[in-house]
């Protein structure tokens, strides 16, 4: 079975990716995690996050991928303690000393290797499985036939495929960029993202070095098929409508992959959901072929913000209506369409909006104002309403 394993920065965004049907969730502790700008978990909150998951059968695995100086290693064996306590499933971890010591102290998270190690080959691989581990998670780089190729030689082997999000310009995390520019180390989870950087070159237009997103939607299928343990979504620091749209997409592609009933419509429509979603491109980088430059930007990069998000349902169906609370612009009028942890995507006509004084309204344009609107159908709390993306209704 293939997991989808979605990041969560927080506890409210693991509740979320586990709810939207995330499989696994991987999460970072206030400390050795490469995410140091992310909110982050603490101990208190790991073992909330762990209980919750557990409770939905889904398992939880904690970041510990940093590359550990001399100075990093006080403190790492009652950290790791108090993790396999807790019962976290697994740990991430990238620095062989750190895998030394999970070993040393005989603890029962499962070791998977971090992206950090670059892994691209099959020697690698087994030797990380000889050592103890696993699982793998390969290198951003591996093209299709690498992948295979593990498979076939270390078929006992854990490996886990990223299929979304952000790239690294550099090899998975590798970058001494934000070292040099601003004094905040990439390998210890302060990276800067000097790669996102407009740079002014003789005076001419800006020059970038930034990396497309990575989207590998069209590739599901195939990465199904293979039979890869984890299909792993990037984002920590990322919105909650990011990781709830991002995880109901691929969990419904994987789910259908199974089933064996995905059509190309419903491609067709989560490739739409998902191009949209960015406010950079999306490409599939290193999979398919080399990547070249339709997959970088190098001038002219334009990120406008999403605006999909029209509001959250916050109290079941009643009679008809459904309690809203508003994220973006929209009006009596509009067709949008809903999706959530139970439903399928749905579209309607928005005919009527009643403010908080029981008001009739035209427009919900009020930041998180809270609404009523007549639904034609049930929907649940914690659904979404966005625009509409669907050619027809009740398609998928």
């Amino acid at each position: 079975m293939t997991e989808v394993l979605s990041p969560a920065g927080d506890l409210e965004r693991l509740k979320w990716a586990i709810i939207y049907g995330a499989d696994a969730v991987y999460i970072g502790g206030y400390d050795y995690s490469l995410r140091a700008n992310a909110n982050n978990f603490s101990l208190d909150d790991i073992k909330e996050a762990v209980n919750y998951a557990h409770s939905f059968n889904r398992r939880v695995y904690v970041t510990i991928n940093i590359l550990f100086h001399n100075e990093d290693l006080e403190g790492l064996d009652e950290y790791l303690k108090k993790l396999s306590d807790i019962g976290v499933d697994a740990f991430i971890v990238s620095d062989m000393a750190v895998i030394k010591r999970i070993q040393e102290m005989h603890l029962n998270p499962e070791i998977h290797i971090s992206t950090q190690e670059s892994t691209v080959n099959k020697e690698s691989v087994r030797f990380f499985k000889e050592i103890g581990a696993s699982r793998v998670v390969l290198g951003r780089e591996c093209s299709r036939e690498d992948i295979l190729d593990i498979k076939e030689n270390v078929s006992d082997m854990e490996l886990e495929v990223f299929i979304h999000g952000a790239m690294c310009t550099s090899y998975s995390g590798r970058c001494v960029l934000s070292n040099y520019v601003t004094n905040r180390d990439s390998n210890r989870g302060g990276c800067s993202q000097v790669c996102r950087f407009s740079f002014n070159i003789d005076d001419k237009d800006d020059f970038q070095i930034c990396s497309k997103d990575l989207c590998m939607i069209d590739y599901v299928p195939e990465l199904v098929n293979m039979d890869i343990a984890s299909l792993k979504i990037e984002g920590r620091m990322r919105s909650l409508y990011y990781i709830a749209t991002v995880v109901n997409a691929y969990k419904t592609i994987v789910t259908k992959c199974l089933d064996r009933t995905l059509t190309d419509e419903d491609l067709n429509y989560y490739r739409k959901v998902l191009n949209r979603l960015s406010n950079r491109e999306n490409a599939v980088q290193f999979y398919d072929k080399l990547p070249s430059v339709s997959e970088q930007y190098y001038t002219g990069r334009q990120e406008a913000s999403n605006q999909d998000f029209l509001a959250l349902v916050i109290e079941d169906t009643s009679d008809g209506y459904a309690i809203i609370e508003q994220r973006n612009n929209f009006k009596v009028g509009d067709t949008v369409e809903v999706f959530g942890p139970t439903m399928s995507v749905r579209s309607f006509k928005v005919l009527e909006l009643i403010n908080e004084m029981g008001e009739s309204v035209n427009e919900a344009k009020h930041p998180q104002e809270i609404l009523k609107i007549r639904v034609p159908f049930e929907v649940h709390k914690n659904d979404i309403i966005r625009v509409n993306l669907i050619d027809k209704d009740d398609f998928i």
